[in-house]
């Protein structure tokens, strides 16, 4: 069974992390994970400033420190950029100490104080030890990043389940198929009368 949106299990588990933004204005926030990556973040990067939207890349510390031009290139164009590991490390199958680690090694080329965990998982001591930085999660996940899930099935998750401050996650590899979808999806959200924000600061 797949899940869309994170189940009560995890808002029990994570009270503190941010799933989705507390408003009624007809906002939407596109995440990005697992990037940077020299096939899908130009192109992603084109779409997004095609339609001047805003949008938080989640970026895995081994790719910002391989591609610094492509960081660059994120971060020149006013995007927002979060740590998501050095290694995409799950919490459940990594002691504290070297999940910490990892975290930190990413920080010096992602950043120090939003983190969202790989795969949405993080034991209570990580947790604990993670203090310093905003735990960012997702209202919504379209398994773009799997191929037998389609591109087709992936967009129609998203204009079914877009609501005011949703924390949308897609995928910055080639692999996935955010590139095929994300000028659809823009082009739908934005006639429903959304707009695109990246994740406050203030949370």
């Amino acid at each position: 069974m797949r899940l869309y949106r994170p189940g009560f299990l995890a808002g029990f588990l994570y009270p503190e992390a941010l799933f989705r933004i507390k408003t009624t204005a007809k906002v939407l926030y596109l995440t990005f994970d697992d990037g940077p990556d020299p096939v899908s973040s130009p192109k992603l990067l084109d779409i997004l400033g095609k339609f001047h939207v805003g949008a938080t890349f989640f970026c895995n510390g081994s790719e910002a420190e391989k591609y610094p031009d492509l960081m660059n290139e994120i971060r020149k164009r006013g995007y927002l950029i979060g740590n998501h590991g050095y290694d995409h490390r799950d919490g459940w199958k990594t002691n504290p100490m070297d999940y910490i680690n990892d975290v930190n090694r990413a920080s010096q080329f992602t950043s120090d104080k939003m983190f969202r965990p790989p795969y949405g998982r993080l034991s209570m001591k990580q947790k604990k030890l993670l203090r310093s930085f905003k735990i960012v999660l997702w209202d919504i996940i379209a398994y773009d990043f799997d191929k037998a899930f389609g591109s087709r099935r992936s967009l129609g998750k998203l204009k079914n389940k877009i609501r005011p401050g949703s924390i949308i996650v897609l995928h910055d590899t080639a692999l996935s198929c955010a590139n095929e979808i994300l000028d659809e999806f823009i082009v739908f959200a934005l006639g429903k009368g959304y707009r695109f924000d990246m994740i406050p600061d203030f949370y």
